[in-house]
């Protein structure tokens, strides 16, 4: 009996020990449960790298908007340009340099008491130091020797007056210096627009002064067509248009490199179509020794006469170069009909006697002169003017 008794303890207690044992492994798997948050972590990377697309989509039209708009509207100012009469006179003050040359100059020798032989060669130097030039200083010498002799003593006033009127002479106070630039018609065609060739070598301020002509005759009543002709310089071209932006003018332009007479006839063309009354067509600057060049602006002015006569062909020359202005007149008359000499920078170191000399050398008159920087400092030549800026204030030689 007590042998049953143990056996049932013994095995009550085994199974307890057993039990026990099962329950030890269910512990040991607990860790496992922590791996959970790790399956949902990669929707939050998801969600993020979506973010940053919408961000750049948006980004562009805010920087590029504003930056568009804002230099158009200054280049829509369109001015009015003063007109063209009076500058000459208005402008006489810019002759200053000049005037001390030449003009003060021979009032102070013609005004001494005793004008001997020595007197007279101080004359003539004087003159030929001003560019007047071989030939016309001969002329002036002359002729104010034997006024001078017929005088005897003068007074300050007859001096002013004895050498204005010689230098009115020489100048040509009576040259017909009309600029044509009016519409017209030929042999019973409609009218057509005026067509004016601006040509002349590199550095004259040749592309400067056919944006200013074009203002001065916009401030005159007319309307312009500009034709950017210079194809071998976009900064030509880009020059043009700034100036006739300036003033409400057309302009005409090819690419960079392209046929300058192609062009030049488009501006005509188009002048036509707009009924303009001015079509000015800036041409390349070129060197007067290069016969290339040479040739192809004669190409231009040819194109050009297919639709119809070359009203004006200005030719534009650096009154600060002198006698060797006259070397390049002389080889650009020889290739186009030049009908008007165009003097810029005669405010600076040009000494006034250019003026003679270069119309003796080409039998053109000059008809326009460049006085400043300014954009309304280019003037219709007046030779009384131009004379009594020289002479200054008669008051002065009075005194």
């Amino acid at each position: 009996m007590e042998f049953v008794v143990l056996g049932i303890v013994l095995g009550v207690f085994l199974v307890g020990a057993f039990v026990a044992f099962l329950k030890a492994p269910t512990r040991r798997e607990l860790p496992p449960a922590p791996t959970a948050p790790t399956i949902e972590a990669p929707p939050a990377t998801e969600a993020a790298t979506e973010a940053p697309p919408a961000l750049e989509t948006a980004a562009p039209p805010v920087v590029e908007t504003p930056v568009a708009q804002t230099p158009l509207a200054e280049t829509l100012v369109v001015e009015t340009p003063p007109p063209s009469a009076g500058r000459m006179v208005r402008l006489r003050s810019r002759l200053a340099r000049s005037q001390g040359t030449l003009g003060k100059g021979l009032l102070a020798l013609l005004s001494r008491d005793d004008i001997d032989d020595d007197t007279w060669d101080e004359v003539e130097e004087t003159l030929l130091t001003a560019d007047v030039g071989v030939a016309a200083t001969q002329q002036i010498v002359e002729n104010l020797r034997s006024q001078v002799q017929v005088l005897g003593a003068r007074t300050p006033e007859q001096v002013r007056t004895l050498l204005r009127d010689q230098l009115l002479v020489a100048i040509g106070q009576d040259v017909d210096r009309t600029l044509h630039t009016l519409p017209h018609r030929e042999d019973g065609q409609p009218e057509r627009p005026a067509v004016v060739l601006m040509v002349g070598v590199n550095g004259t301020g040749k592309t400067t002064t056919c944006g200013k002509l074009a203002r001065a005759l916009v401030g005159d009543g007319r309307t312009v067509v500009l034709g950017a002709a210079d194809t071998f310089r976009a900064a030509a071209a880009d020059q043009l248009a700034t100036w006739a932006g300036r003033v409400g003018a057309s302009v005409v332009r090819g690419p960079e490199g392209a046929d300058p007479a192609s062009v030049a006839f488009d501006a005509v063309k188009t002048g036509v179509a707009e009924k303009a009354d001015t079509v000015l067509v800036d041409t390349a600057g070129r060197l007067h020794t290069k016969q290339g060049l040479m040739d192809e602006l004669g190409k231009v002015k040819r194109v050009v006469e297919r639709g119809g006569a070359v009203d004006e062909v200005l030719l534009v020359l650096d009154a600060t170069t002198g006698q060797n202005g006259l070397i390049q007149a002389r080889v650009f008359a020889e290739v186009v009909d030049v009908t008007g000499i165009v003097l810029t920078k005669l405010d600076g170191t040009a000494k006034g006697g250019i003026v003679i000399a270069v119309q003796r050398e080409l039998g053109v008159p000059v008809k326009l002169v460049g006085l400043g920087e300014g954009a309304d400092d280019l003037a219709p030549f007046e030779a009384e003017a131009f004379v009594d800026a020289l002479l200054g204030d008669p008051a002065e030689a009075a005194a």
